[in-house]
């Protein structure tokens, strides 16, 4: 198992997994599926803004990915940022998140930050354990505020100081 940085190639692979998210289940609130193109324009973005977007891989497949965005556009919040993590359906289960979220964690305490937020569509049990389990505290939940798959959906958040 190796965690790396991700790059435009691996784009395929990664909407591979987060498509399935989007096309079958709440925990995303996108809509429609992601192209390539897209997915490589986001990971460049992300990696411009001098932020991580790790890929983790086995035998040069593609299992999982986790990157993190800036919290709010205002000077005062860059300190603080948005995680997201998405392991292939047939991948979780394994410590393959935790390791995966080990390392960007680390990656963003070496960069300065100090606050790292989780949302969470609910219900989402697999995500909530996770972020749990690395220490991370629930600190809010908006009722209702997406709505997918004809039904409303709540987002809890949760933070994490890491520095």
């Amino acid at each position: 198992m190796q965690i790396r940085e991700a790059g435009a190639g691996d784009a395929g692979a990664i909407v591979a997994i987060y498509n399935h998210y989007i096309l079958t289940t709440t925990i995303t609130f996108e809509e429609s599926a992601v192209t390539a193109a897209e997915m490589a324009q986001r990971i460049a973005d992300v990696q411009a803004g001098g932020l991580p977007w790790l890929v983790l891989e086995r035998d040069g497949a593609v299992l999982g990915y986790a990157y993190a965005t800036k919290w709010r556009v205002r000077h005062a919040y860059r300190f603080s940022v948005e995680s997201s993590v998405y392991l292939a359906p047939d991948a979780a289960g394994k410590g393959r998140g935790t390791a995966l979220y080990a390392a960007l964690l680390e990656r963003l305490a070496a960069g300065g930050y100090h606050l790292v937020i989780g949302g969470i569509a609910l219900p989402n049990a697999a995500s909530v354990a996770l972020h749990e389990k690395m220490g991370f505290e629930k600190v809010a939940e908006f009722r209702e505020v997406g709505y997918k798959f004809e039904r409303w959906l709540n987002v809890g958040y949760w933070e994490k100081a890491i520095r």
